[in-house]
């Protein structure tokens, strides 16, 4: 089968298409063919091969690597074992994990059945490709925060990808949200709900807590990874970012806590609430643009140009 993936570690360059053995779907598996697959700024981080020189036994040795999280297609094997909902010809979502098997940017990708769903009616594959990864990410990020209804949480990054769900996740969750946007992007960020718009960048902080003197209960950084966004956040609330801060210090009893997607791989339920919310546009779904999978060099590119409305996703 065609993958998209690459033999050594660099920059989008290395990309590549890769002929590899056709997998099968075993006990409690299901396999999908997959229409469309989604590229995250996680691809790139695995790509570059930052993720093995921090952490060499999460990457385990291979003469090829296939990235991406997030498959859409339709199932076309289930193995023994299986939720009766999953059967062949249904079109599905699956959640995967590329450090521990072959990623999602495949013609046929294998996943455990409990980390594949029904696709979200009336959405097409390229679109609902980019809804798990990024809506996993965003509803771990907003639970980090633990607030309760009628609490004001902030959000930096608000009109990327994984900004404008936790924005939407948050009032869906009965929350007040104060959105950072850049001029170009205010009408993005208000569509999606946000209550407050504030400058994004150095104004940042000063804009929030002008809102809010003492300052926010919560706040989710998807953006900036960055100490100096703990100050607009009250004493003893709790900033959840996707990487960790490097240079987060414990102030005013903020606390700092960091995203793990794979903590959710198997949370079918979770799951199904984002596809859900997806199929009643509570999430709204944003794709930047389609390459075929011989252009996955060009969607790394523009992933990691910054700026980017939505997600690149590649389709097969």
């Amino acid at each position: 089968m065609r993958a998209v993936g690459f033999t050594e570690f660099g920059g989008p360059e290395v990309m590549r298409i890769l002929e590899l053995p056709e997998p099968h779907a075993g006990r409690g598996q299901v396999r999908i063919k997959v229409a469309a697959a989604d590229v995250n700024p996680s691809d790139g981080v695995y790509r570059s091969g930052y993720v093995k020189e921090l952490n060499p036994g999460a990457f385990p040795e291979s003469d090829a690597y296939v990235v991406g999280w997030d498959a859409a297609g339709v199932i076309d094997e289930v193995g023994d074992d299986v939720r009766p909902e999953l059967t062949v010809g249904t079109d599905a979502l699956a959640l995967v994990l590329p450090q521990l098997t072959r990623g999602a940017q495949a013609e046929y990708v294998v996943a455990p059945a409990e980390s594949v769903v029904r696709a979200p009616r009336g959405v097409a594959p390229t679109a609902a490709s980019t809804l798990l990864m990024n809506g996993v990410t965003a509803r771990q990020a907003l639970e980090l925060l633990e607030v309760p209804p009628g609490a004001t949480v902030a959000v930096i990054g608000a009109a990327g990808a994984v900004g404008g769900f936790a924005v939407q996740l948050a009032k869906a969750a009965g929350l007040t949200v104060i959105a950072d946007a850049s001029e170009r992007d205010r009408d993005l960020v208000a569509a999606l709900g946000a209550d407050h718009l504030v400058p994004r960048g150095d104004g940042f902080t000063d804009a929030v807590l002008r809102l809010r003197p003492d300052g926010v209960d919560g706040l989710i950084d998807t953006a900036q990874f960055t100490a100096a966004a703990g100050a607009a956040v009250r004493e003893g609330g709790v900033v959840a970012t996707l990487r960790p801060a490097t240079d987060a210090a414990v102030d005013r009893g903020v606390r700092w806590r960091t995203v793990d997607v794979s903590k959710d791989l198997g949370d079918t339920g979770a799951l199904d609430q984002l596809r859900d919310q997806a199929e009643s546009g509570v999430l709204t779904l944003r794709v930047a643009a389609t390459f075929a999978p011989e252009e996955a060099a060009q969607a790394h590119t523009l992933m990691e140009a910054g700026g980017v409305r939505g997600r690149p996703v590649l389709v097969f």
